[in-house]
């Protein structure tokens, strides 16, 4: 997983409330197992619209999402992360989402920011026009205007998302305790460690 500390840029400026998983990646593009490629999905009902903003070109790739209330709710299909990594979003502004989404976002490294409503939509407006700058370090979202917004982390998330630690990651971080239990049980329990290759 790619650190996240700050993610600065142009920001699709979406706003839809209520924006489910279905809508972000409908049922039929979870036949893959793979992360890739699915971005072509991604609101694909909504891009049939040949006015959508997420294929204008001032938006094309930008690494941040406005959304609306209740982001992500839904299924908990973890391919609605896949889809809006494939996108190129590495941030979501709402003022707030699902629970399970949020997981699933910090999982693969997408940073999500709750913001009250009005914050929201002074950034929605900027983000017309200009670029936005998240900098999780300091938690706080930023604009060329002097608009200055501060969030709330969890700092476990937050501390995976800086040093670009995943599930896998954190257990690999623990290598070295996980190989002397494993060397301390194999001489405890002789018996136990005869069948994993760890007895002597």
């Amino acid at each position: 997983m790619e650190p996240v500390r700050e993610v600065t840029g142009r920001a699709i400026p979406f706003g839809r409330k209520n924006i489910d998983t279905d809508i972000i990646i409908p049922a039929h593009w979870l036949k893959t197992i793979s992360r890739e490629g699915l971005g072509k999905g991604a609101f694909e009902a909504l891009r049939e619209d040949p006015a959508n903003i997420f294929d204008q070109d001032e938006f094309k790739g930008a690494p941040i999402l406005i959304a609306g209330d209740n982001f992500g709710c839904g299924s908990s299909r973890e391919h609605a992360a896949w889809a809006l990594l494939d996108m190129g979003v590495k941030a979501v502004i709402a003022p707030s989402f699902s629970d399970i989404f949020s997981g699933n976002a910090f999982k693969n490294g997408i940073l999500t920011v709750a913001l009250p409503q009005e914050q929201v939509d002074r950034l929605l407006e900027v983000a017309r026009t200009d670029p936005l700058t998240i900098d999780l370090e300091t938690q706080t979202v930023t604009t060329p205007f002097q608009d200055r917004f501060t969030f709330e982390i969890d700092p476990f998330r937050k501390h995976c998302l800086i040093e670009g630690l995943d599930e896998v990651g954190l257990t690999l971080a623990r290598d070295t305790a996980i190989a002397a239990y494993e060397t301390h049980q194999a001489a405890d329990m002789p018996w136990f460690a005869k069948g994993t290759g760890l007895a002597a």
